[in-house]
């Protein structure tokens, strides 16, 4: 468990996702049981790895999806509050998760493009400042868990809704902290050791805080700030392992 713990915290994400397609399968036999279940593939587990930088969180990474509570908590709000999983949709993912990675190109209804500039598993190699894409294009546009590594991350919004169909949507997830008013932002904190002391992450260039929402609506985004776990019982919840009060930003033009 030590060795995993270190693995998840240490090794290049390029190669953390080559290994992670080997590791799963073991997991999943190794942690079976019907204590949590993870809602993307439906399969259980009498408990769930822990994760994170610095201090991890016990009983958060799906054995077999490699979910965390944000891709859970996603999925859900997905699959029960949305037409994404029927109606015909072009949608462009940023950075894809690998747990809907395999599963979202699978989907009959969806033409499905990825897009990151580092990433080796995408179909586009791109830079949010510039996507080579034309206005008014996808239906969805995901981009999780993205926008703290960019500095101008005005500019990466604007240019999601640039890409955006009118009428589209969006769910552009991010770690924030809703205890802060305002964002902590500093350009002059550039090391990774001084960037994981302020920002919580080696490569963070700031902490949002509750004015997260006001940023995408100044790029001309309506957003509904959807406590999603309000709808589901503490049963379902701890069931799922999903974090209570995290707010889902969805995004609409």
């Amino acid at each position: 468990m030590k060795l995993f713990k270190l693995a998840l915290n240490t090794i290049p994400r390029p190669y953390l996702i080559k290994m992670s397609y080997l590791a799963t399968p073991f997991l999943s036999v190794w942690l079976k049981g019907d204590t949590y279940t993870d809602p993307i593939d439906g399969k259980s587990f009498k408990r769930f790895l822990p994760y994170g930088y610095g201090e991890q969180r016990p009983n958060v990474l799906s054995p077999s999806t490699l979910s965390l509570e944000r891709h859970r908590l996603m999925w859900l709000y997905l699959k029960n509050d949305s037409s994404f999983f029927d109606k015909p949709l072009k949608v462009l993912h940023m950075a894809p998760e690998q747990c809907f990675l395999s599963r979202f190109k699978k989907m009959k209804n969806l033409d499905y493009t990825t897009a990151d500039l580092y990433s080796p598993i995408v179909d586009v190699k791109a830079d949010i400042l510039e996507l080579p894409f034309e206005d008014n294009l996808f239906d969805v546009v995901f981009c999780n868990h993205v926008l703290e590594h960019i500095e101008d991350d005005h500019k990466a919004m604007s240019e999601l809704y640039r890409v955006m169909k009118p009428g589209g949507m969006g769910i552009f997830q991010v770690p924030q902290e809703l205890s802060r008013k305002t964002t902590y932002e500093d350009p002059s904190i550039t090391t990774p050791d001084e960037k994981a002391k302020h920002f919580g992450q080696y490569d963070h260039v700031r902490v949002y805080g509750q004015d997260y929402f006001n940023r995408l609506r100044k790029v001309g985004f309506e957003v509904e700030e959807v406590d999603y776990s309000k709808k589901l019982s503490p049963n379902l919840i701890e069931k799922y392992r999903l974090a209570t009060g995290e707010i889902l930003p969805v995004c609409f033009k």
